[in-house]
This record gives structure tokens, sequence and C-alpha cells, in this order.
């Protein structure tokens, strides 16, 4: 990540989900075409609970890496994993030259009712930071420099650690693991953001902060967003926005793509080190925000 921070000086990304089905998956990598002619910095691609789903998810990352469109960081989480499981994965990853990693704790699986976390290997991230920092000093990235470790920040909080003193001390601790950037939960109120980057600093952390931007296209996905982001804030403004056309899908879908534009923007006059996009695997509403901001590819953002 360092490698690409100094060559594009502000970054520009995409975030997918391995598709569940053979029709899903060639239908995302038809669409990879439209997110490559934006010149990205890099793609991240999601992983879920599921032994299948994250199968999908390394294969996909390798496959990127092969094609060369776009560079894939994949993510890894701890939930329901060995550390011969991520010892083989790390091993995958690096032996196909993929460079950086996003490490999460993940969400404890929906379906699982009898899951107990307590029996995992690994409790929290940053001991899947650790144990990637670990693989890095052993030299069997063929990179000197290893894989670049990612871990997730929470601007707006995080709903199992309701103290954000304690969440900034984590994040530091992680930081000071390994952790080479942070990339931000969704928000949609920049003033969160532009805060909590203000407090990262005062607690000494002095690693790229990514913002993540989820536009909204439709009030379903809007609850969504809600149920699995936690402490996400809509702003009054925002939902009276949307509750002016809730009855007009295509309406609330502008109405997200425009608020997703402005806060690109400002952020952008802001020096925000690098925009994050939550794609849920459709291009045209990212398309529609890069053109909003009056740019046909990420380039000449970083202008």
């Amino acid at each position: 990540m360092s490698e690409i921070i100094q060559r594009d000086g502000k970054t520009f990304s995409f975030e997918f989900f391995p598709p569940r089905t053979d029709t899903a998956w060639d239908a995302l990598l038809a669409r990879m075409g439209d997110f490559s002619a934006l010149k990205p910095s890099f793609v991240s691609v999601t992983y879920g609970a599921g032994g299948s789903t994250r199968q999908r998810t390394n294969d996909l990352v390798v496959r990127l890496k092969q094609e060369g469109g776009v560079d894939p960081i994949p993510h890894l989480t701890c939930i329901k994993h060995t550390r011969d499981e991520i010892e083989s994965i790390l091993e995958r990853y690096a032996e196909a030259g993929i460079s950086n990693i996003l490490t999460l704790r993940g969400d404890h699986p929906i379906e699982d009712v009898g899951y107990d976390a307590t029996d995992d290997e690994y409790q929290h991230a940053i001991d899947l930071v650790r144990h990637i920092k670990a693989f890095n000093d052993s030299g069997r990235h063929p990179s000197p420099r290893g894989f670049g470790i990612g871990v997730a920040g929470f601007p707006e909080g995080h709903p199992e650690t309701p103290n954000r003193l304690k969440q900034l001390e984590y994040l530091k601790q992680k930081v000071d693991a390994g952790a080479d950037w942070v990339t931000s939960q969704m928000f949609f109120d920049n003033a969160s953001f532009h805060d909590w980057c203000e407090r990262c600093e005062l607690e000494g952390i002095d690693v790229p902060l990514i913002a993540g931007i989820m536009p909204i296209t439709g009030i379903r996905t809007m609850r969504r967003m809600a149920d699995l982001a936690g402490g996400t804030n809509f702003p009054a403004k925002l939902q009276r926005r949307i509750h002016r056309h809730q009855d007009d899908d295509d309406a609330v879908r502008q109405v997200g793509v425009q608020w997703a534009t402005e806060q690109c923007n400002e952020l952008l006059d802001h020096g925000v080190a690098g925009i994050h996009f939550y794609t849920l695997n459709q291009s045209d509403a990212t398309l529609e925000i890069f053109r909003g901001l009056g740019a046909n590819d990420t380039e000449s953002l970083r202008r």
C-alpha cells in the first residue's frame, strides 16, 4: 500500500463481494471492465463466514491478479479460522503475487445459531495482523516488504465498543502491531469522518485513513445498511430528501448518488487520503458519481 500511495498520492478504490452463483460470477466479471476503465488504485474483495463463499473470494482474488486489469486486495477475517488455514491462504496469496490484505475480525455467521467465537484461535483482528506481520518477517513473500496490512476504522463508533476512547486505543494497537492503513466503515455525515480523523491524530495514529463511501440506491438498501453497519448515522437532511421521493425508486436512487457525490467533493476539498467505494457489485451508481465529480477516471481526480 505504501507503494500505491507513493504512486497515486490519493487512492480511489472499489469493493466487491464474491458472487454465490456462476451466473452472478460471470456478470461481475463482465462489469469489471467498467471499473477497470476508471483506473482504480486497487479493488477489494469481501470475505464471508461460510466455506464456499471464502473459497470464491480466494479464487476471485487470484483470477483478478492473473488477468491484470485491477490490483486486488482480499479481505481476511478471523471468524471460524485455524492458524493452519490462515497460513495456507497467506501462502497461496504470496505465490500469486498478492501485495496487500485487509484484516478484519468478521461478523458472526447469523445462520450458525450455536456458534461460539470463544473457541476460535483468533479472537480479534489484531491477532490476524500479528500473524501476517510474522509471515512477512519470515521472508516467505516474494516482495521484501511482504503483505501490506490494512484494518477497518469506525468514524461513528462500533456497536460492540460504545466507549469511543477505548475504540481508538484498539485501533492504535492494530497500527502499532503492523497495520499500514485504515479503511473506514461507510458514513453519510462527513463531519463525523473529519472529527474521527482528528481523534486518530490525537491518538498517534499516523497511517493513511481512507474514507468509505456507499451510495444509497433504494430505501430497502438503506435499511439493510443500517442493520449491517450498526452505528451508521443517516443525517436528517438526507432522510428528508429520501422521504420526499419514497414512492419513486429512481428518484431515491438519484438522491443517494447525488449525496455521495457531494460527500466525495467535500472530502477531496479537504485533502482526504483516499476514497473507497462500496459498490454492491453494481457499476452504474459509481460511474454516475464519477461523472458528477466531473471525471472520467481516477487520474483526473488526483491532479
